[in-house]
């Protein structure tokens, strides 16, 4: 239904550069957009018509491919629910199957729902690879529609040949506690402006995120707000929701808070398959509730935080197994 681009802006410059961002961002009339700022970069996801109002910029890094996102719904509905799951349920019949046909996916959790991106040049794949399950539907003219896609099987045969071995990243688990929440729309303009300080001002630890090599952080600067088809999705640590008006602010039922687990030593890229499988599907096995949010650098996991040392021990076990030959 759209098509999603991936805009980076680094952080580590002077306000007017920051200010760009701002600014463009203000005016942002699409129907799927999403910010989540992170030690590195700020990583925006935005349809067609979002990306039209960014004016050019030397600041922003746009990826190559266009992005397809995949909803996973039940009888119609879309899989939310007042309890948070996130990836859980959608990891072993999703996920894993396209990390199987080597499909690489940028994962992107809410409150609301999980969207699965995947570019568009993979969508043949993907259809052939989960219509066994699914029924899968495109939206046309804002109705949904049976998706038909040509030339399922010899892109499956094509993509079969191209298996490589999943490299395992590390992983780093800062110290802060997070919260997933959400907003009514109507209410958004009361926190604009606290909403703007913590994204673009907010002072954080992004120097010790960048400079330190310990594989525990004391803590880490990590913001995410979407706004998709009229629903708003926040994700942040539980500094930044002090400075929220917390009449205004909803989460689970648990009102349960979060701890992360950060993935990659380096910069991923958008190329390499089955990161997330690898992540989502220990914990869906051991059926841990995750969310998942990718960004242009890193990918990141939210656990419950009473199963962090469970989830920790679990992916050190991961990296000591020898990988399959």
């Amino acid at each position: 239904a759209y098509e999603p681009f991936f805009v980076y802006s680094n952080t580590q410059t002077v306000d007017g550069e920051k200010s760009i961002v701002l600014c463009n961002l203000g005016i942002l009339k699409c129907k799927f957009f999403s910010l989540t700022e992170t030690p590195e970069n700020y990583t925006v996801v935005l349809d067609e018509e979002g990306f039209k109002e960014l004016q050019p910029s030397e600041h922003l890094k746009v990826e190559s491919s266009i992005w397809l996102p995949l909803n996973v719904v039940s009888n119609g509905n879309a899989s939310s629910s007042s309890q948070a799951v996130g990836v859980t349920k959608i990891a072993k019949s999703v996920i894993a199957p396209l990390a199987q046909q080597h499909v690489s996916v940028f994962m992107l959790s809410t409150y609301q729902t999980d969207f699965i991106l995947v570019r568009e040049k993979d969508l043949s794949v993907v259809v052939g690879t989960l219509e066994e399950e699914f029924n899968i539907y495109e939206e046309v003219g804002g109705e949904s529609v049976p998706m038909l896609c040509q030339d399922v099987a010899n892109a499956l045969q094509k993509n079969a040949k191209e298996a490589t071995r999943p490299t395992v990243h590390p992983v780093l688990i800062p110290q802060n506690q997070f919260c997933v929440m959400s907003l009514d729309p109507d209410t958004l303009p009361s926190i604009a402006t606290t909403l703007i300080d913590v994204l673009f001002y907010s002072n954080g630890p992004k120097e010790d995120a960048q400079s330190s090599p310990s594989r525990d952080l004391d803590c880490i600067k990590f913001f995410s707000f979407s706004l998709i088809d009229g629903y708003i999705s926040l994700v942040m640590d539980t500094e930044a929701q002090r400075q929220f008006p917390a009449d205004l602010l909803f989460t689970s039922s648990s009102g349960e808070l979060w701890r992360m687990v950060r993935i990659g030593g380096q910069p991923l890229g958008f190329d390499e398959c089955g990161i997330v499988a690898q992540i989502s599907q220990p914990l869906a096995d051991s059926d841990i509730s995750a969310y998942y949010i990718s960004t242009f650098s890193f990918d990141h996991a939210l656990v419950p935080e009473e199963d962090i040392v469970r989830v920790t021990d679990m992916l050190q076990n991961q990296r000591k197994e020898p990988a399959a030959s």
